[in-house]
């Protein structure tokens, strides 16, 4: 009966994390620690100069112990198997993302950030992410055969496995590609908006991106914009 720790950046009470909890209970004891609120582009940032806070929240899901952190998704993961759990985990799972984590804008993904903090700590560690829409039916067919497949895996220092769910209908999606490259390319292109002009000289920018539909070969983002679940490794600095 393995101990499993899961968080994510979208907060610990988004549809994701419970999707994820509840398919994570066929394989052990599942604890939830994650941020009381979104955390989205936090990557790997951990909190140095203030208290960490973590708070018992009632979760829906019969039998995970769940709790809130005023943190980072990568302090959930810390204060989370440091603390909070009597024994660390033997796997650490993170999402599921409301959005794509791939490409180079794997970058600035807090829900890849949480999953590198477990490699850090010595967890191996599994992010998972879908489409930014309501709809996650391919999610629910391939998710617990993603477990099943993965849930052993064993720890590889500096190494993390990235799985993406496409958006598109069961029906419409072809399976799974493994051993996925990350794409060089992005998701969205940024640039920077005029909100304001300000007396002082100051001047407030928004970002805005433009979505990119191109992708190399044998690539995560290739897989995903051809109807594909992508899953890769992805290596850490070290």
């Amino acid at each position: 009966m393995k101990r499993i720790l899961i968080t994510n950046d979208d907060g610990v009470l988004s549809d994701g994390i419970v999707r994820l909890a509840k398919a994570a209970q066929k394989y052990g004891e599942v604890w939830v620690v994650a941020p009381d609120s979104e955390r989205s582009a936090a990557s790997h940032s951990i909190s140095l100069r203030h208290p960490v806070t973590v708070t018992p929240v009632s979760f829906p899901v019969s039998g995970v112990m769940a709790y809130s952190c005023s943190g980072t998704p990568g302090d959930a993961v810390r204060v989370g198997s440091l603390n909070v759990m009597p024994e660390k985990p033997d796997i650490v799972l993170s999402g599921i993302n409301f959005g794509y984590n791939v490409a180079s804008d794997i970058q600035y993904s807090a829900t890849a950030g949480a999953a590198f903090e477990a490699e850090f700590q010595g967890y191996p560690a599994i992010a998972f992410s879908e489409a930014s829409r309501p709809e996650h039916e391919v999610t629910d067919m391939y998710l617990e055969q993603i477990l099943d497949e993965y849930i052993d895996m064993p720890y590889v220092p500096g190494q993390i496995l990235n799985v993406n769910f496409p958006y598109c209908t069961a029906s419409e999606c072809k399976g799974i590609l493994r051993d996925r490259k990350v794409s060089r390319l992005m998701v969205y292109r940024d640039h920077y908006n005029v909100e304001e002009e300000l007396s002082d000289g100051s001047v407030r920018y928004m970002v805005e991106g433009v979505f990119c539909s191109e992708a190399e070969d044998d690539t995560d983002y290739r897989a995903l914009l051809d109807r594909y679940v992508s899953i890769g490794y992805v290596r850490n600095i070290s």
